[in-house]
């Protein structure tokens, strides 16, 4: 009798256990499975990866330095476009600047060291074989006109050349090379261009034109270096470089 109630207890506290093991919440996976990676972990991919990033970018600035001057003269560069001119890209602007103007100002002072000198031969015979056959279009008096081309180029050479009020004086400078175009097409034509031969080896437009498009350039792009124009705009401006 004593055996068999030791058994029955076994059997109910047995029993017992397995019911409460039912109703007792189920112990979750190991965090170990379930949660993201740490900080740390993130901070140490993202450290390998900058890592990777800079060595490949030192590579590309090794490789960049190594480019030759011949690699620049026949590699991609041969085809690129300066789109801003400074630096080493403005220094070519000082010479073209300073030589056309000096070039120009002899033109505003035929018959005289200044412009306009009224009743010289060199002034008369630039109102008789210029001004009156192909600028008599112009209103009021053809002089007046006459001495207003001479004082353009003469000041306006000189301005241009010191580089102040650069803009206004190519603007000036353009439109009496305009004029020169016009006269020479409307007394001699094209003379065959592009491909025509001429006695003095040049076309009588040429000059002009090409003084013309050098005034267009600076007019848009102004000074340039070593002009009083930048000076004075660096004194006034209020711009951040």
């Amino acid at each position: 009798m004593k055996s068999l109630s030791l058994i029955s207890c076994l059997i109910a506290l047995t029993a017992a256990n397995n019911a409460v093991s039912a109703f007792a919440p189920t112990t979750p996976p190991s965090k170990s499975f379930l949660i993201a990676p740490s900080a740390a972990t993130n901070k140490e991919i993202l450290t390998k990866k900058s890592s990777h990033a800079f060595f490949m970018s030192s590579g590309d600035e090794v490789e960049t330095k190594k480019e030759t001057t011949w690699d620049r003269i026949t590699g991609p560069k041969l085809f690129k476009t300066v789109t801003n001119w400074n630096g080493i890209h403005s220094v070519p602007l000082v010479p073209l600047r300073i030589f056309t103007g000096l070039l120009m100002v002899h033109h505003g002072s035929e018959g005289g060291f200044g412009p306009a000198n009224f009743g010289t031969p060199e002034f008369q015979g630039f109102m008789d074989y210029i001004m009156t056959p192909y600028f008599g279009f112009l209103p009021g008096s053809l002089e007046f006109w006459a001495a207003v081309h001479d004082y353009a180029e003469f000041f306006g050479g000189i301005l241009f050349t010191i580089g102040f009020l650069t803009r206004p004086a190519a603007l000036s400078l353009l439109i009496t090379m305009s004029g020169a175009v016009y006269f020479h097409l409307s007394s001699t034509g094209l003379q065959g261009f592009p491909f025509g031969h001429v006695s003095n080896y040049s076309y009588d437009f040429e000059e002009p034109l090409l003084y013309a498009l050098i005034f267009l350039m600076f007019w848009f792009n102004g000074a340039g270096p070593l002009s009083v124009d930048s000076v004075i705009y660096s004194q006034i401006s209020q711009e951040e470089e």
